[in-house]
């Protein structure tokens, strides 16, 4: 994997989309209404999305609902609030200040979805603190229409299993099963980059980090095989322009993609396996800590391969 999405590079083109968007639209318009919303952007998934967060914040409204002196639990309540939202649903009326950021954000999600789909697919497992519940996750499914089918083949299983909340591992590695079952290979993006490019011309080559070539270690005389402190100490080492930062867990900054490489490529498969050294390595105290550990265990890895040096560059990044 020699390629990193760049999250500043979307949302920088996410907000230049955006901003000629809303210049086009609100010229002789104070607000747009629900139906406007629908049909918004060429790129259907942008309006979805937008709904998708406006009904999120209904929801969080609603849920605030407490009073001494009514029941918001009846039945009958529940059921007035919900003919409420749906007559509600059909008075949406947005000004310019706060349908930009909506706006924003739902392009930089749909670009996520387009061109990093593994990444969204994090996004929308994890769960809060790491727990999926499956009912939200059905709910966020509803909104979805790009590289949706091994989602909706996740949901299959959890509903046939009956299951309402289970940890993001688990459900990842549902999710690494499924793609490998199905052979997953995420949707023609040219239709997309089109429809984009109409309104703000897009370079999806833009979006990508490329990364530095490792500097292969210099031959030595003897045979003996070099330590991973010593395959660590070859390669160069980022700097601030590399968005070189320390990060407090690595388990809460692996993305799917690096997920499903690492245990893949260096775990053989075993994402139990992967786990535990994740969860390993983090409460480590120190770097040489960590590469003891990994010494023990890991020893016989390819310390040339791209993984492995994207592997040891997060751990680094955690103890660093």
């Amino acid at each position: 994997m020699d390629e990193k999405i760049s999250l500043e590079a979307i949302a920088l083109y996410s907000n230049a989309y955006a901003e000629k968007m809303l210049k086009k639209f609100f010229a002789n318009k104070s607000n747009v209404t629900g139906q406007e919303i629908l049909m918004f952007s060429d790129v259907q998934q942008v309006n979805l999305f937008i709904i998708r967060d406006l009904f999120k914040t209904w929801k969080e409204e609603t849920k605030k609902l407490k009073s001494p002196f009514f029941d918001y639990e009846k039945t009958e309540v529940k059921e007035a609030l919900e003919t409420f939202m749906n007559v509600l649903s059909k008075n949406i009326s947005i000004d310019r200040e706060h349908f930009a950021p909506l706006l924003k954000k739902s392009v930089s999600q749909t670009l996520l979805a387009i061109f990093n789909p593994y990444d969204y697919f994090s996004i929308i497992i994890s769960g809060i603190n790491n727990n999926m519940n499956v009912d939200t996750f059905r709910e966020e499914l509803k909104y979805l229409r790009i590289n949706k089918a091994p989602l909706e083949k996740l949901l299959h299983h959890f509903d046939e299993k009956k299951v309402k909340e289970l940890s993001g591992n688990e459900a990842f590695a549902m999710l690494d099963h499924i793609l490998e079952e199905v052979n997953f290979t995420p949707e023609d993006v040219d239709g997309y980059i089109g429809r984009f490019s109409s309104v703000e011309p897009l370079n999806p080559e833009t979006f990508y980090m490329k990364k530095p070539e490792p500097v292969q270690p210099a031959k030595q005389e003897n045979t003996e095989r070099s330590t991973i402190n010593d395959s660590l100490a070859t390669q160069p080492k980022p700097t601030v322009a590399d968005n070189f930062k320390k990060i407090d867990s690595i388990k809460n900054r692996l993305t799917i993609n690096q997920k499903f490489m690492f245990t893949k490529v260096l775990f053989h498969g075993d994402f139990e396996l992967f786990s535990k050294a994740i969860d390993d390595l983090d409460r480590q105290d120190d770097m040489p800590g960590a590469l003891r550990y990994l010494e023990r265990l890991y020893d016989e890895w390819d310390r040339e391969s791209e993984e492995f040096h994207e592997f040891m560059e997060m751990v680094e990044k955690r103890f660093s």
